[in-house]
């Protein structure tokens, strides 16, 4: 999935032609990067490649003052229809990313339950700090004015997936704290008998 093609095409179908400068301020102002995985650097390098594969067109140029000449872009049809079958895949279709959490919990086993549980502590306490920052700051841009009612819906959204992890880690926390015994010796009365040799009986 080709995340910048589709910041870009987006861009450039929602808010006209645009030259690439202030497609990087608004990806930049959406902090994309962060909770989308998109690359703010690669924009215009994926600009100058749609250009070369009629997405995108250019119609003219600008400069302001000694600032560098900037050329405008606009969509193309065929970059509408890329755009259609890209929105697509990403709404449709689900898409998971690394998960180091799950990784460190399955293959770095924390022996010692204390050192667990306060491992589990700090994260709720970041996710918990990540949650409220994000509500907060949804409730702010409302009150401004600045963002619509779709973009306070994907505010929403994070802080309701921040808070979904949440309530997994709480329970979590449990499940670990009723654990009766911690560490090797654990693993081990856990795990099931390895087939043993018997010695035939003459």
């Amino acid at each position: 999935m080709n995340l910048s093609r589709l910041v870009v095409l987006g861009l450039l179908e929602s808010g006209g032609p645009q030259h690439g400068h202030e497609i990087r301020r608004q990806a930049e102002r959406s902090n994309v990067q962060a909770w989308g995985g998109v690359s703010i650097g690669a924009l215009h390098r994926e600009l100058r490649t749609m250009e070369t594969q009629d997405l995108v067109e250019a119609v003219r140029t600008e400069q302001v003052g000694r600032r560098p000449v900037r050329t405008v872009y606009r969509i193309t049809e065929d970059g509408r229809t890329e755009l259609h079958t890209l929105r697509e895949k990403a709404i449709s279709q689900l898409h998971f990313g690394p998960d180091p959490l799950g990784v460190a919990l399955l293959f770095g086993r924390v022996r010692d339950r204390a050192e667990m549980l306060a491992l589990l502590a700090g994260r709720r306490e970041v996710l918990a700090v990540s949650r409220d920052g994000v509500a907060a700051e949804c409730r702010r841009l409302t009150e401004q004015g600045l963002i619509t009612a779709f973009d306070a819906a994907m505010f929403r959204r994070r802080e309701m997936q921040l808070d979904a992890e949440l309530r997994w880690l709480e329970q979590f926390e449990k499940d670990v704290a009723e654990i009766r015994h911690s560490g090797p010796a654990a693993d081990a009365e856990r795990a099931e008998p390895a087939d043993q040799p018997t010695e035939e009986k003459p």
